[in-house]
């Protein structure tokens, strides 16, 4: 028998994860301190934006009773957080596409 524990779900999820992505010749760099700040800044600052626009919404339905109007504003709202979660995740994306050398 050997001394190590039984793997998890998860750990075989991920190792059938790695070898797909070998088989397919994709590489997977570690991610540098560098890009981990930048990363962190990036989560930071669209946090903030994301708890801007939701202090901003909610201000706006407290304002008004017409459901027709609430409705359009949360249909906005839901797009505004839509287009923001894209840009942070592009932007991460980048950041972890680059090697590191004078990003």
């Amino acid at each position: 028998m050997t001394d190590r524990a039984p793997k998890s779900a998860y750990e075989i999820a991920m190792e059938r994860l790695r070898q797909k992505d070998a088989e397919q010749g994709i590489e997977r760099k570690p991610v540098t301190e560098e890009q981990k700040a930048a990363i962190a800044e990036i989560r930071s600052m669209y946090e903030a934006k994301l708890a801007q626009e939701e202090v901003m919404h909610q201000s706006a339905l407290a304002r008004t009773f017409d459901p027709a109007a609430r409705e359009t504003m949360a249909d906005e709202y839901r797009r505004t957080c839509e287009r923001l979660k894209s840009e942070r995740d592009s932007k991460i994306e980048r950041i972890r596409a680059t090697t590191g050398q004078g990003s």
